[in-house]
């Protein structure tokens, strides 16, 4: 260790290059023990858009109309057939191919077999590790044939998760505020009709259109609903690499799923300390002569002195 001081010490300028050019090197890989496991795949279970249910009070002035008209809608108990349930179906798996390009086209193959469509695609690395992800829709009465499908497409399944979002009830919210927002709207076309003064007039056209404009919202909101229903969304990640792919342990703590992950991070940072000595490599051609060069020069000098 002394020797080291002091070599540093009598050359302090070979030490601050060789410092220099490792810290150079060393940002250009500074990723270089962290771990990348792809994703901490969580499925949204909730549906993303937000939807307003609450109807506005409407309101016609001092004219004997400023009270809201609209009735209260009724309970509407869930139904119990579970045949009648409205139900959107989610999947996400995983699996482990022999060559992810030949997959990716098989599955399209079978999704347009069964009626359905590619929502979207993506292909990294196509060359060295593949990976590739696509979503695809298809009708929900075919989705457990084309889960079978896929598995037998697989050299390994990963990872699968199968999960629904139960909207019957929301759809039939929606359905009995719409008959009372038919009933408003009768009402307030009869007022309409029966009205003379322009005032009037006007206060009840603008409750129409809200009213017009409610009913529509909720419309579009239940074909949005159906039609979700209808098709169920699968996600699917392809890789030749069981370790690049996604996956969510079921349990919070399994010595298994622990050793994969370990050797995972082992996996990845062997990785890029190659990738450093790769780099170390390749630069020694210029750092070992440099270095040479200023020892020499420094030792003719110190000679002279």
């Amino acid at each position: 260790m002394k020797a080291v001081f002091s070599w540093i010490k009598n050359n302090r300028l070979t030490a601050l290059l060789a410092v220099a050019v490792l810290y150079f090197l060393l940002k250009n890989n500074s990723g270089l023990f962290s771990v990348n496991l792809r994703k901490s795949y969580q499925p949204n279970l909730g549906m993303t858009e937000s939807f307003d249910m609450a109807a506005p009070e409407m309101g016609l002035g001092s004219r004997g109309l400023g009270k809201s008209i609209i009735p209260s809608s009724a309970d509407y108990a869930p139904t119990n057939n579970a045949q009648d349930r409205l139900v959107i179906q989610n999947s996400d798996i995983s699996l482990q191919v022999k060559n992810v390009r030949t997959a990716l086209d098989d599955i399209l193959s079978q999704v347009k077999a069964a009626g359905g469509y590619m929502v979207n695609s993506s292909l990294s690395s196509p060359e060295d590790a593949p990976y590739a992800s696509l979503t695809v829709r298809v009708p929900a009465s075919q989705l457990d044939a084309t889960l079978n499908s896929l598995r037998g497409l697989a050299v390994k399944v990963v990872w699968e998760n199968l999960y629904g979002n139960d909207v019957t009830d929301e759809y039939e919210d929606i359905d009995a505020k719409l008959v009372t927002l038919n009933r408003t709207k009768a009402k307030f076309e009869a007022i309409f009709e029966s009205a003379v003064e322009i005032s009037d007039i006007l206060r009840v056209q603008q409750e129409l259109i809200n009213l017009e404009n409610q009913i529509d919202s909720y419309k579009g909101r239940q074909n949005y609903l159906e039609k979700n229903a209808q098709l169920a969304r699968i996600t699917i990640n392809l890789s030749t690499d069981e370790f690049s792919l996604p996956y969510a342990p079921s349990e919070t703590w399994r010595p298994d799923v622990i050793f994969k992950t370990a050797v995972r991070s082992l996996i990845a940072n062997l990785r890029k300390v190659g990738t450093l000595a790769i780099w170390a490599f390749v630069y020694s051609v210029i750092i070992i002569p440099a270095i040479l060069i200023l020892r020499f020069f420094f030792r003719k000098k110190e000679l002279q002195k």
